[in-house]
């Protein structure tokens, strides 16, 4: 099948990116990205050892979650966070990749079920500095984090972004060197912080270059979508 070939294609190819930048082994976690995909697809892909899926939009994801059910899942939220949606993503999700708002932090933390463990979040970051993109600059980053690290509920893990998209690698890994940089200046005080969440189909192995380690791959995997 083919989601099967691609699966494993995708694998190898961050196999040798991890060789090649001299990471070790395994470091880089695949995403699939699932939205808008059907049950059977993401079925198939679990078939071929796939454990981490991520979504973007709450009501589709958690129909999802429900009719798979499978506790060994890990299910990754990566869309833009609405306030009315919170409760439900807290209440399904064991990642979330988009916090950029103290609001919505605050929110996660309270209505995170007390019998699940601590929901891990990523801080999104807009590293292009995009007026049409979400995230926090760069400079926010220390702050944001200091102001919800005591959080009982959520854990913060690390960093997020979605850069403009550049053609040439060369491009694509000085997309990611600002963040690289700053996320190693933060581990220095803040060793929980162990999650940079970048590359997508287009720049993986940049972004393995600069030290991912979770890329979120869609098409690569299931074809284009159909919308």
């Amino acid at each position: 099948m083919e989601i099967t070939k691609n699966l494993r294609k995708i694998r190898s190819k961050i196999n040798a990116a991890e060789k090649k930048y001299q990471r070790e082994k395994n470091a880089v976690c695949l995403i699939a990205v699932s939205k808008t995909r059907k049950i059977e697809e993401i079925i198939s892909a679990i078939n071929e050892n796939q454990r981490h899926f991520g979504e973007n939009y709450c009501q589709e994801a958690i129909e999802k979650i429900r009719i798979i059910n499978k506790p060994e899942i890990v299910w990754h939220f990566i869309g833009p966070i609405q306030s009315n949606k919170t409760n439900q993503i807290a209440r399904y999700f064991d990642w979330v990749h988009t916090v950029d708002r103290i609001k919505i932090a605050r929110r996660l933390d309270k209505v995170r079920p007390e019998n699940l463990p601590p929901l891990n979040v990523c801080i999104q970051v807009n590293t292009s500095r995009e007026v049409t993109k979400s995230g926090i600059s760069i400079e926010e980053i220390e702050d944001f984090i200091d102001e919800i690290k005591d959080y009982k509920h959520i854990k913060v893990r690390g960093l997020m972004s979605l850069p403009k998209i550049k053609l040439n690698i060369d491009e694509q890994r000085d997309s990611y060197l600002s963040l690289k940089k700053v996320f190693n200046q933060l581990k220095k005080n803040k060793p929980e912080l162990d999650t940079l969440s970048i590359g997508t189909t287009q720049d993986m192995e940049a972004a393995i270059a600069e030290g991912a380690t979770f890329v979120r791959i869609g098409t690569a995997i299931f074809g284009r979508r159909n919308i």
